[in-house]
């Protein structure tokens, strides 16, 4: 019976089959290029994971037993909350000094409202407390923190100085009125006299209500605030060792303030002073399981470890002999850092231009990268053959995770909102960069549109043989016109019988 019926199907058939196969699979092919382009992914291996697998009864090996699935969903949604989380730039510029510097010269607001909307929360939650309206000069600041306008916030901060030494007024003169470091630095000196004074009276009465504790907590945060600013005028006037003395005596004063991250200041700080021992010993305190991992924590890791290995470093050498321990552990830290926040690389290669950073990051995302990359690029370049060792192996990183969105390696999977927060963190005139895609290969793109070519040719003649023979004919001669052409021309020029000798070779 199925002999009978093929011996009954025609050579159409046998076209017209091959050329709905081909169509469809060219149709599969661009369907699946565009998927893979826009969300980095395979339509189908997404599709053979997330719904195929639970049918036919696969389980992933790295998934956690029954007892603690609900946990660990638990644990991943808040891990995703906290990755997605906003945080203060530990590093951020002065807005007098930089920041307006930088409009003035170019044109360009290099803060966006968001950012700036986000640090006048940060100035009310840490500057302000209830009790302030009891004393003049805090209340005029407490409404100075709320006011937009800057000029309406700098007179304010004048008027509240009139009245009385305020900490507050002088510390946002500090950050917005004043054109150079030098100047910020005498005003934050300036608040650093009366905010002492504050601490020391509110330290003695924060036991006698919660009225009196909230002002003590104020009071610690403008201290603290003050005493970090001084810090980073002395850095940035090229005072470093002074400047890590006093970040230094900051951390011991003020050990569970964690949440300013002045560590991260402190790194930077030992890494100008090529004191790399010190700044082991920090991240030996710091690179822990437990505490929130930034970027200046893992690549600054990453850099110790190239650093024992760098200066050798040869690819050509490495893929002859193998790796060495070291090298391997290198190797290793990079990926590490990869994971963690992988735009890193392009801005510490020189791949994209940085800008200045903004006053805040999310961790992880292009903010971060940029904030780090900034401040940490000078010390990359000091250590000899560093980048090189980076260039050659960041890449080999997302070899490792197949899919960063849904599953990461020493990580949590790589969190879909940073792109989205980082639009709003970053000015306009900069190109957000977003996690980094796979590039599709050549070989695809060319295989489908060649399937899709040849799908609409077998088609075609099928349909309508007669008119796409015109058409063949009519394309063959337009293709070989110039080469006839030449060929005439040849033969005018030559004589015949030299002609007629080449024709018969």
């Amino acid at each position: 019976m199925v002999s009978m019926f093929l011996n009954t199907l025609t050579p159409k058939f046998y076209v017209a089959l091959t050329g709905t196969s081909s169509l469809i699979s060219g149709l599969i092919l661009i369907f699946e290029w565009w998927y893979f382009r826009k969300y980095g992914t395979s339509f189908i291996e997404q599709v053979s994971v997330s719904h195929l697998r639970p049918l036919l009864g696969g389980v992933d090996n790295s998934s956690p037993t029954n007892s603690n699935t609900s946990n660990g969903d638990a644990d991943s949604n808040r891990q995703s909350v906290s990755e997605c989380k906003v945080w203060r730039n530990p590093l951020n510029l002065f807005r007098g000094a930089e920041y307006n510097r930088y409009m003035w010269v170019t044109g360009r607001e290099p803060l966006t409202y968001y950012d700036m909307n986000l640090s006048a929360q940060d100035h009310q939650t840490f500057f302000t407390c209830d009790s302030d309206h009891l004393r003049p000069a805090d209340a005029i600041m407490q409404k100075a923190w709320r006011e937009r306008n800057p000029q309406a916030r700098i007179s304010a901060a004048h008027q509240s100085l009139e009245l009385e030494d305020c900490a507050t007024a002088s510390i946002l003169l500090a950050e917005e009125e004043a054109t150079t470091i030098v100047e910020a630095e005498k005003l934050f000196k300036q608040a650093l006299k009366a905010g002492e004074g504050c601490y020391r009276r509110s330290q003695q009465l924060q036991h006698h209500g919660a009225q009196y504790e909230a002002q003590h907590r104020r009071d610690t945060n403008v201290l603290v605030y003050i005493k970090r600013r001084l810090a980073m005028c002395s850095r940035k006037l090229g005072r470093t060792r002074e400047a890590v003395k006093m970040l230094r005596d900051l951390m011991k004063e003020f050990p569970l303030l964690s949440m300013f991250n002045i560590h991260e200041n402190l790194l930077e700080s030992l890494l100008e002073l090529q004191n790399y021992a010190d700044v082991q010993a920090v991240l030996a305190k710091y690179d822990d399981i437990s505490l929130p991992k930034s970027a200046t924590i893992c690549y600054t890791a990453a850099l110790l470890k190239a650093r024992a290995v760098s200066d050798k470093f040869s690819p050509e050498a490495a893929s002859r002999r193998g790796l060495s321990t070291a090298e391997m552990n290198a190797v290793e830290a990079i990926h590490r850092a990869v994971e963690f926040n992988p735009h890193v690389p392009k801005y510490l290669l020189e791949m994209k231009s940085l800008i200045l950073p903004p006053e805040h990051i999310l961790k992880r995302g292009d903010s971060e990268a940029i904030a780090y990359a900034f401040f940490h690029l000078q010390h990359w370049k000091r250590v000899e053959g560093a980048l090189n060792l980076l260039h050659c192996t960041w890449e080999g990183t997302f070899r490792m995770i197949p899919y960063p969105l849904e599953k990461g390696h020493l990580f949590y999977p790589y969190p879909i909102c940073t792109e989205t927060a980082d639009r709003e963190l970053l000015p306009m005139f900069h190109e957000v960069s977003v996690y980094p895609k796979k590039e599709l290969p050549f070989f695809i793109l060319f295989t489908a549109g060649l399937c899709s070519f040849t799908a609409m040719l077998a088609l075609l003649t099928h349909q309508f043989p007669e008119l796409m023979g015109v058409f063949a004919k009519a394309f063959l001669s337009t293709l070989f016109a110039p080469l006839n052409f030449i060929m005439e021309k040849v033969e005018s020029i030559l004589p015949s019988s030299l002609w007629h000798q080449l024709t018969r070779i």
